[in-house]
């Protein structure tokens, strides 16, 4: 599916990056590697491919090299109402709602085993339209697709309710219910992974889905939807439109036939998602949005581990995660080499080709983020932060950007307080417990932590007082699919992952009768 890079870059590329301590930049590959073969483009609903109804299709773009990789149909209320007719037909007449959690579990599990035959074309379909290194597209994104599917298959047979202890001559109990019809609106940093950690529990509960994948990504979720059909999904279960979001996504938001809406993506979007469903049906939304995370370093940490972190927690998937920890504050005592340590391993960094195993670092999504994460840099320089490494784009084509540190960088500047994006690390220095737990919380967001210490006590307090979904103590990433994920503030509300992400596609509903001549109560 996918073969080494051509091996020819651009040598000013790489010069530039090795300038400013950045790595090696081979920005200009992309060009002659082979690439998956695009075979669905279409939408999908109630089980066959369908052009839209306008006709109409748009442009997928090889960040790589920003030529179009192929034409996909463009989905519009129209095709939303053709998909959610069919979603509704399945769950409220069809086997998917009516089967046992076993035997929901048995397809999902066969599911699973269809989606893993076909990993390597899935890796290759990530790595080609998300511009994701094809190695950890394969480890990470068809990884965790799979733990995903087999976790929720798992978890289908295991959905209870409560019997309650009344207090009068009543008996009473909990039934948990499958919402209905579930709109899943998914974002293009991780096409796959969050296609299955919406899809996953929403199946396991019993809902019948539609699912707009995102426009820059829309490649992988119109596979996943061919292969759903190969491991026997009911037709109308599973449905795919792809489009824009103003006018696919925003017909799904204020559809009046949709029981419930989960949204990962930015929170200026999810705004309006809210706004939608309040206008319309009041269905129930889950968003999972922005984050600034802080990753804080302190004296008595391991400097190898604590540098190894940081970098992963920014520059892994290029930057483009929302729970990068992009505000890393170490402590004073350790500060001048953790810098020296962290521009001395950048150096080994490598941004290029995706398809190049030697590549660390693939190009942003598509322009318009390439042009965001640089307009950004360009502000950080302005407000006076000094670039420790990188700040520049890589070579003459494509989306690739120089991972970029900024030190000397205060709270109050627009690269500490808004979310880039993008391989964009802010480095700051702070003195002592309570410092860094009060400059944490100075955010608007609540997504996710990392604290990176030896002392017990220091992890408990700054684990209890850092006001985020997630902590992540001496370790970054360390997401699973048994772990809740979902933040708060303005980084949404609603979990991913773990039993809790059932919990948004389940009614609960209670059941009270009467009981006479019982012996007790």
């Amino acid at each position: 599916m996918a073969s080494e890079s051509n091996g020819h870059h651009h040598a000013g590329g790489e010069l530039a990056c090795a300038e400013n301590g950045a790595g090696r930049c081979h920005g200009d590959g992309g060009g002659t590697s082979k690439t998956p073969e695009i075979r669905y483009t279409k939408l999908f609903i109630n089980g066959r491919f369908v052009d839209a109804a306008s006709g109409k299709t748009f442009e997928t773009r090889d960040p790589r090299t920003g030529d179009v990789i192929a034409r996909v149909a463009e989905g519009d209320k129209e095709d939303v109402d053709m998909a959610v007719k069919a979603a509704r037909e399945a769950f409220d007449h069809g086997e998917w709602p009516r089967m046992s959690g076993s035997e929901r579990g048995r397809v999902m599990a066969k599911y699973a085993e269809v989606v893993e035959r076909h990993a390597e074309e899935l890796a290759a379909l990530e790595s080609l339209d998300a511009g994701k290194p094809l190695a950890a597209a394969m480890a990470v994104d068809v990884g965790n697709s799979l733990d995903s599917l087999r976790y929720f298959a798992g978890a289908a047979d295991k959905i209870h309710g409560e019997t309650l202890k009344m207090s009068r001559q009543l008996q009473g109990y909990t039934l948990r219910e499958p919402l209905g019809v579930a709109g899943l609106i998914v974002p293009w940093n991780f096409p796959a992974v969050m296609f299955f950690s919406k899809v996953s529990p929403a199946l396991a509960a019993g809902c019948t889905v539609v699912v707009k994948p995102a426009e820059q990504t829309p490649l992988s979720a119109l596979f996943l939807a061919h292969l759903a059909k190969q491991a026997g999904v009911p037709d109308g279960v599973i449905n795919v439109i792809t489009g824009f979001g103003p006018t696919a996504g925003a017909a799904i938001a204020s559809h009046m036939d949709i029981d419930v809406v989960a949204f990962t993506g930015s929170t200026e979007v999810g705004r309006l998602i809210m706004e939608a469903s309040a206008k319309s049906n009041l269905k129930p939304v889950a968003l999972e949005l922005g984050g600034k995370s802080p990753l804080i370093v302190f004296d008595d940490a391991d400097l190898d581990k604590a540098v190894e972190l940081a970098i992963g927690g920014n520059f892994f998937n290029k930057g483009e995660a929302c729970v990068a920890g992009s505000r890393v504050f170490v402590q004073e005592g350790i500060y001048d080499r953790f810098e020296q340590k962290l521009a001395d391993t950048m150096k080994n960094w490598v941004v290029g080709d995706p398809f190049d195993p030697s590549v660390n670092q693939g190009p942003q999504v598509d322009k318009a983020q390439y042009e965001r994460v640089l307009s950004y840099i360009e502000q950080g320089k302005a407000e006076g932060a000094t670039v420790l490494t990188g700040g520049k784009p890589c070579g003459n084509k494509g989306y690739y950007i120089e991972p970029t540190i900024f030190t000397n960088v205060k709270d109050d500047m627009a690269i500490a307080r808004e979310e880039i994006f993008g391989p964009v690390m802010c480095l700051m220095k702070f003195k002592t417990v309570e410092e860094a737990i009060e400059r944490a919380n100075g955010t608007r967001y609540g997504l996710a932590a990392g604290v990176v210490t030896r002392d017990i006590d220091v992890a408990n307090r700054m684990a209890r007082s850092i006001r985020a979904g997630v902590v992540w103590v001496n370790c970054y990433f360390a997401m699973d699919s048994s772990c809740p994920f979902g933040g708060r503030k303005m980084s949404g509300f609603g979990k991913d992952d773990s039993m809790h992400a059932l919990d948004k596609f389940l009614a609960v509903k209670a059941i009270v009768t009467p009981v006479h001549g019982s012996p007790w109560f």
